[in-house]
């Protein structure tokens, strides 16, 4: 083998190598400057609003924060739970997307809170990951005129509102009284009696 084809051979070789080698991802990253109230405010970091951040507290301890608002190179964000022990200059890292949960039949009988994190101390939340569907937690819009028509009553399970004030399969309601009057017990009962097969309490 002369040097020209050993030449070639070692190029064709250094090819391959560098095809399969993934250039690194830069980390971006910004300082908090600012903590007025619930609002947070940091600068050397492009997040949309909606997205979410980490701020690394000392200790490594990471808060979750969500992108609400932007000026100029500031970036204001919001907690999404226990703020305490934030220091200035704390480090704030873009994770890059929206918050989503995954849903399946485990959230089924559980309590949870807005972030989809169990609160009824029955442990983690099991999840089929081949059922399971990513859900925003802001919710999706829907085009009302998409909405199917309500022409099917619900039994609610309550005669006095199944005979005089009838509900329908896909109507949105509202509840009010005074205070002591009994909206949680109707409430409650609602939820325990209405024929369906899923009912989400908010």
């Amino acid at each position: 083998m002369n040097q020209r084809e050993h030449f070639l051979q070692w190029r064709e070789s250094m090819a391959r190598k560098l095809a399969v080698i993934n250039a690194p991802e830069p980390i971006v990253e910004g300082r908090l400057t600012r903590m007025v109230g619930l609002t947070l405010e940091a600068i050397g970091c492009e997040a949309a609003v909606g997205t979410s951040c980490n701020i690394i507290a000392p200790g490594n301890h990471s808060i979750e924060a969500e992108v609400v608002g932007f000026s100029g190179d500031k970036t204001y964000l919001m907690a999404m739970g226990e703020s305490r022990g934030l220091v200035p200059n704390a480090r704030v890292i873009p994770i890059g997307h929206s918050s989503t949960i995954k849903i399946s039949e485990g959230f089924l009988g559980r309590v949870i809170d807005g972030r989809g994190r169990p609160l009824d101390g029955k442990g983690i939340i099991k999840l089929n990951h081949k059922l399971a569907e990513d859900m925003p937690l802001s919710g999706r819009s829907i085009n009302p005129l998409m909405r199917d028509p309500i022409k099917q009553p619900l039994d609610v399970g309550v005669r006095a509102i199944n005979s005089l004030l009838t509900v329908g399969r896909g109507q949105r309601m509202g509840l009010f009284a005074g205070t002591g009057v009994g909206k949680s017990i109707l409430l409650g009962m609602m939820t325990r009696y209405t024929e369906a097969d899923v009912v989400v309490v908010g």
